[in-house]
């Protein structure tokens, strides 16, 4: 068996795991800044905090995704990246107040220690030690530019943390991916581990926003209706769209590979992040009251969110070569057409029509497109691209599908 294959083989370790709880508790702490100042303002240094967070958490899914974390001196590190990011979450709540410069120093160690780790991966391997080298300069800026926005406030600090999501976000376009390493498998897993995770964030938004209320038929009703919404969002992401884009990933090689993994993973996962984290704000305020209708920005959270997760989606089918389809952008845009609504009418009926639209785009791809579909999972991305256009819910408009399943 050679190296590519058992990398391949190789799953999700329990440290890996053990990491992402902290990463968990970070995205907890963004909802419950936003839901603390659930202002525009609040909204937008919510959304930073969370750009910030996430691309150090897919520095290291990056990163394990290559080396062992559990070998030697490795799990040292990563145990103290993990304490180190931990700080980074505690400080969240006064990132940009009192514990800002913590917040800039403890974030500045947890990339440190990455490039450290990287470092170690790429010895002889030529190509992947100078691709670690090209982001070396945006990795560091990035950091101490937060450090630096400590010193200050308002839209100067603001500018800075701008700056720093746009220097790390963008820096690894240079070399366009060459010299990245990739194992699909182990890729794909982590980044559907890290959903559920999130998608925890719902659940936990459920328990705080009832908790010291009486748990009447309101809070009750609104419960159940959140969970519908996550166990929808859940469906959407795991019921065959992860084994179209493990094998895309599987299909190419070298850079296109890595290319594709940062723009449908470490890119267009954020947006998917930022719309659970939106949602399970808008259903905490819910909760609160059921029967009053919401303001504008937890309203916004609560069609808005999802109707980002949804966008994500269509933004990731069209990068794997499939086209726009039908139910998720139709579903997008009739969640952005309630938003108007959705601050009128009580919290509750807002909730419920929003799952109301989760459930219909679930029915309609369980029901309209139940043959591709059960190509698809039965096949568990052993298929190619070809095949995959091919198939009726991932064609681009205009193709006919088989008439029976792709040998």
């Amino acid at each position: 068996m050679d190296e590519r294959q058992a990398e391949r083989e190789r799953g999700v370790t329990r440290l890996e795991l053990f990491f992402d709880l902290v990463f968990v508790f970070a995205v907890t702490q963004v909802t419950r800044f936003i839901s603390h100042d659930p202002t525009w303002d609040g909204l937008l240094r919510g959304m930073l905090l969370l750009g910030v967070i996430w691309w150090a958490w897919v520095a290291y899914a990056w990163l394990t995704n290559t080396l062992d974390p559990e070998e030697g001196g490795v799990r040292l590190a990563v145990l103290s990246a993990m304490a180190a990011m931990l700080v980074v979450s505690l400080a969240m709540p006064g990132a940009f107040g009192p514990d800002a410069l913590i917040f800039g120093v403890a974030y500045l160690v947890v990339r440190a220690l990455h490039l450290v780790l990287y470092s170690i991966a790429g010895r002889g391997d030529r190509d992947l030690f100078r691709a670690v080298a090209r982001i070396v300069p945006a990795a560091t800026l990035a950091p101490a530019l937060l450090v630096v926005a400590a010193f200050l406030d308002g839209s100067g600090q603001l500018a800075l943390w701008g700056a720093a999501l746009a220097v790390d976000y963008l820096g690894v376009l240079i070399g366009h991916m060459r010299g990245w390493r990739v194992s699909p498998e182990h890729f794909v897993e982590r980044f559907g581990l890290v959903m559920i995770l999130a998608l925890g964030e719902s659940i936990v938004a459920i328990g705080v926003g009832a908790t010291g209320l009486p748990l009447d038929i309101g809070v009750i009703a609104a419960a159940l209706l959140g969970i519908a919404v996550a166990a929808a969002l859940w469906w959407s992401y795991f019921d065959w769209g992860i084994y179209v884009g493990q094998a895309r990933l599987s299909e190419l090689t070298g850079a296109a590979r890595a290319a594709f993994a940062r723009d449908a993973y470490s890119y267009l996962h954020l947006p998917m992040v930022a719309g659970i984290v939106l949602f399970a704000f808008g259903l905490e305020t819910t909760l609160h009251d059921p029967a009053s209708s919401l303001p504008t920005v937890p309203a916004l959270g609560l069609v808005g969110g999802i109707a980002l997760y949804l966008l994500a989606h269509v933004a990731l089918r069209l990068r794997i070569g499939g086209g726009l389809g039908r139910g998720r952008p139709v579903a997008t845009v009739v969640l952005l057409g309630l938003f108007p609504v959705a601050k009128v009418v009580p919290a509750l009926t807002a909730l419920g029509i929003v799952a109301a639209v989760c459930a219909s785009l679930i029915a309609y791809e369980v029901l309209w497109h139940r043959q591709s579909r059960a190509w698809i999972r039965s096949r568990r991305g052993a298929f190619t691209t070809e095949e995959i256009l091919r198939v009726e819910d991932v064609r681009p408009r205009g193709r006919r599908p088989p008439a029976s399943p792709p040998r």
